[in-house]
């Protein structure tokens, strides 16, 4: 008797917490009020049962994965579950959610900052990263010794990401840019001016010059490295694109690319965008840590400045 006094003491002594969980890598609700008009909405006409799982924990479940690093089956049992996160994770893929919610985000930066929000020039460069366990477009990058997807970004001038294409990281830089490029001026016709690294326009291969200037309209400016220094430089108008991969380098799920398609790999970095531009646009902005962050943003200052 005793003892089940002391048991039922203890169970009656229990908190089932139901508060909103916190992470880091949770929204606030600025940011929230930011995102949730422009996340779909059910509609009761059509019949079917209401949402098991609010939307917003739906969103922090996928942001806890993407900063974490950790494996869907591994997220915390106070958010939603697993399979139920992934689940909406890849319709919204699918159904194209991400790229509008990053699409309008990323114009409404534009316009915060006093610019129009349609670019006209514009900063491509590619990133080799290694594969986990395989999958779709999966090779290897001889140049870089990597085995496994390229991620190719074309950004505007403050370093938001326009198009996203990730492929196989055997594919080279050349080839790669014209699967970025192609069609671009019916997304963005302002698009005139592209700048690249040395890399896409050189005596071997200057095709992809030839190419957008005759299919897309473009300017293709290579912007060289200087050979006699050694080391990091922080080379005009290419340190945008390099600052854009390090603020996706913050999300530990992106470090390296453990996505079975390239469609899903593709959605991981507009949700990183996502979030760092709802950051900013509620008036959170992460500041720069560390040299090349902190001389990226100085110098972002002094474009803007003399512009």
């Amino acid at each position: 008797m005793i003892f089940a006094a002391t048991v039922s003491v203890k169970i009656t002594a229990m908190c089932v917490c139901a508060c909103k969980p916190s992470y880091s890598s949770s929204l606030t609700d600025a940011q929230w009020a930011v995102i949730e008009p422009l996340l779909p909405v059910r509609d009761p006409r059509r019949a079917g049962r209401p949402l098991k799982f609010p939307r917003r924990l739906v969103v922090d479940t996928v942001l806890y994965v993407l900063v974490s690093g950790c494996a869907w089956r591994l997220v915390p049992h106070d958010l939603a579950p697993w399979d139920a996160a992934y689940r909406w994770f890849r319709a919204w893929t699918a159904d194209g959610t991400w790229n509008r919610v990053h699409d309008t985000l990323r114009e409404r930066v534009r316009v915060a900052d006093g610019r129009d929000p349609q670019p006209s020039a514009a900063v491509l460069d590619s990133q080799s990263a290694r594969s986990h366990q395989g999958g779709q477009a999966v090779g290897y990058d001889a140049g870089k010794r990597v085995r496994g997807r390229k991620r190719h970004l074309l950004v505007d001038t403050c370093g938001l990401v326009l198009r996203a294409v990730v492929h196989s990281a055997s594919v080279q830089d050349r080839a790669g840019a014209k699967l970025v490029l192609a069609g671009i001026r019916s997304s963005f016709p302002q698009v005139g001016l592209v700048w690249v690294d040395g890399g896409y326009v050189n005596v071997v291969d200057a095709g992809l010059v030839g190419w957008a200037a005759e299919h897309e309209g473009l300017e293709i400016v290579a912007v060289p490295r200087n050979a006699d220094v050694k080391g990091f430089q922080v080379l005009p108008r290419r340190w945008v694109v390099e600052r854009t991969f390090s603020w996706l380098g913050r999300c530990r799920r992106l470090a390296r690319d453990y996505e079975r398609k390239t469609a899903h790999a593709e959605a991981m970095i507009k949700v990183a965008m996502i979030r760092l531009m709802a950051a900013r646009l509620a008036g959170e902005e992460i500041e720069p840590h560390g040299p090349i962050e902190t001389e990226a943003a100085r110098r972002l200052a002094d474009d803007l400045k003399n512009e």
